[in-house]
């Protein structure tokens, strides 16, 4: 077997190349954010103008946890205006939906020891994370390399979702994810109007949802990925249900306490060899909306 050939690649500044611009990095987050290394985040706001105070350059959410981060990018060395741009971004996006945990998020090419020690100072009591840019040429093509230097230190839904201004439709999911994790959303969704009729599922940019008279009531609600379903719903913790679950095979993705919500990550052959005990899940998440 011949050895594998070594390529060093040459470190760039895109900075200092017109060809490269904010504009253009930003272009290759939104493509693909988990570039930044941040999890499994979608883009929540782009240029996202903030009141008297400028654009801020990226919104992204997590959507499992929630978690909100104010990311502000900066070709070359980051800078003192830069801090304060991503410190004002994120004390305003905070304020302005406070249902959230909030992160604000440098990304430069240079980020000097000095700025370091200077962002840390803030760390702790301002979430704050870091992340360093390396522009790499190989073989003619341009390498993108994310290095967090400084993480967070650990110390709700949009309100535009919440009251329907973000609408959707079955066509948007449609052209978006297949059918067959479609039919999942309907199979399950049986279940509710078992419970209750006059239910309809209510259908919003990140998730569907359950409305009831054109009130959203999301004690269930499904967010369809390529091969998979997350299916989330509120009721109280409940080693009991865990350990149907992990019985069942079905994965348990977490307990969020703040919200009083499991979620659950499931595929159409799980569904079809556990329909009673999805059928008795939804039917505790009902119960328990109805005692609140």
């Amino acid at each position: 077997m011949p050895t594998p050939k070594l390529i060093i690649p040459e470190l760039l500044s895109l900075k200092s190349l017109p060809e490269f611009t904010e504009k253009w990095l930003e272009d290759q987050i939104v493509e693909n954010p988990s570039l930044l290394g941040l999890g499994e985040v979608e883009v929540r706001g782009r240029q996202r103008a903030q009141p008297r105070s400028g654009r801020l350059d990226l919104l992204l959410e997590d959507t499992e946890s929630r978690q909100r981060y104010e990311v502000e990018i900066q070709l070359g060395k980051t800078d003192e205006s830069h801090i304060i741009r991503a410190i004002e971004y994120w004390d305003i996006e905070r304020k302005r939906y406070p249902q959230y945990d909030h992160c604000a998020v440098l990304v430069a090419e240079d980020i000097t020891s000095r700025f370091l020690n200077v962002i840390g100072l803030f760390n702790g009591f301002i979430p704050i994370i870091a992340i360093q840019l390396r522009a790499l040429r190989v073989d003619g093509g341009v390498a993108l390399v994310f290095s967090k230097v400084l993480d967070e230190l650990q110390l709700g839904l949009d309100d535009a979702e919440e009251t329907g201004k973000v609408s959707h439709s079955r066509g948007d999911w449609e052209a978006r994810v297949p059918k067959s994790i479609l039919q999942l959303v309907d199979q399950l969704f049986e279940s509710v109007k078992a419970l209750d009729p006059s239910y309809e599922l209510n259908y919003k940019k990140y998730f569907i949802g359950l409305a009831r008279s054109g009130i959203a009531n999301n004690f269930v609600h499904f967010r369809p990925k390529q091969k998979f379903l997350k299916v989330t719903f509120k009721c109280e913790q409940s080693e009991d249900l865990e350990k149907q679950l992990e019985v069942a095979g079905i994965e348990l993705i977490g307990y969020d306490k703040r919200w009083r919500e499991y979620t659950i990550r499931l595929t159409v052959s799980e569904f079809g060899a556990n329909q009673e005990l999805l059928a008795n899940v939804i039917k505790v998440a009902y119960e328990y909306n109805t005692r609140e």
